[in-house]
């Protein structure tokens, strides 16, 4: 019988899925300046493994518009409801955060904002262009929504032209209605391929164990490809709360190498592919 991310599944997680708690002088500095400016990173709200290792080395990945999201995705830790009024302080402060912790490679994501008519992305634009003001040398990768498929908002990434505009996937078409409840697949597709139209580099990830079947992978490496898509990220999908989609089985390392080495044959830039691996990890290896 078919598996589907439904099904209620309980595992202990391997070994190979454990992680230090964060310490460290520079996980303090960075914790003490996310504080100090009221920031939110996708770090904390989406509660990533690798938190304590990125934040030791000084960078982090920025989450504006908020903390809240009007989306309702089944495997996202971010809170779901009502957002407050856009903070249109909040490029600044996260520009000047940039700033301060003297980040060579610098990835911004948001919530969706999918009650605002241009969606979230004139903050965008100006998150962006305060961080070049202030830190010229800076690059940066935009990990953006899809903005309901309004084509108008998204030129306004592709005008700012980040080093690399990342849309994630997120899941197999199979699975996308139930993981995704209110993404489409071809949309993201499309999102993928005006923006490598517009002359950007392109990413997107994709997590595993939630019932996805290897052939359903490769179809998504396929249709990637056929937008042409420069980099790809694999992770291991960990369930949040009891109240989120559970897992439904562990991919092994084993697995995601061999994930890795099928991405590269078809043509993809750069692969990260492992058990940890999140949209962010390792982001200042893709640029090229």
């Amino acid at each position: 019988m078919e598996t589907t991310v439904k099904e209620e599944r309980r595992f202990k997680k391997p070994d190979w899925l454990r992680v230090k708690l964060p310490t460290g002088e520079e996980y303090t500095k960075v914790r003490k300046i996310v504080d100090t400016h009221q920031l939110h990173t996708i770090c904390e709200s989406g509660n990533c493994p690798n938190m304590g290792e990125c934040w030791g080395a000084g960078t982090a990945t920025f989450m504006i518009l908020g903390n809240i999201c009007t989306r309702s995705c089944g495997f996202c830790a971010v809170a779901t409801g009502r957002p407050l009024p856009v903070d249109m302080e909040e490029p600044k402060r996260v520009a000047e955060s940039v700033r301060l912790m003297g980040v060579k490679h610098c990835v911004i994501t948001s919530v969706d904002r999918d009650e605002l008519k241009d969606g979230g992305s004139i903050i965008w634009a100006e998150t962006v262009k305060e961080i070049r003001k202030v830190s010229p040398t800076t690059t940066l990768e935009t990990l953006i929504p899809d903005f309901k498929g309004d084509w108008n908002n998204l030129q306004r990434i592709i005008d700012i032209a980040p080093e690399i505009v990342s849309h994630n996937m997120e899941t197999v078409r199979r699975l996308t209605r139930q993981v995704r409840i209110q993404a489409k697949y071809d949309r993201s597709l499309e999102v993928l391929r005006r923006l490598k139209e517009g002359g950007m580099k392109t990413k997107t990830g994709i997590m595993l164990g939630l019932g996805e079947t290897e052939d359903e992978v490769i179809e998504v490496m396929d249709d990637l490809r056929a937008v042409n898509v420069d980099i790809l990220t694999l992770g291991q999908y960990l369930q949040p709360t009891r109240k989120h989609l559970p897992v439904v089985d562990f991919v092994t390392p084993e697995q995601f190498k061999k994930y890795k080495k099928i991405g590269l044959e078809k043509g993809f830039r750069f692969v990260e592919s492992g058990p940890l691996v999140r949209s962010s990890y390792h982001a200042e290896k893709h640029l090229f």
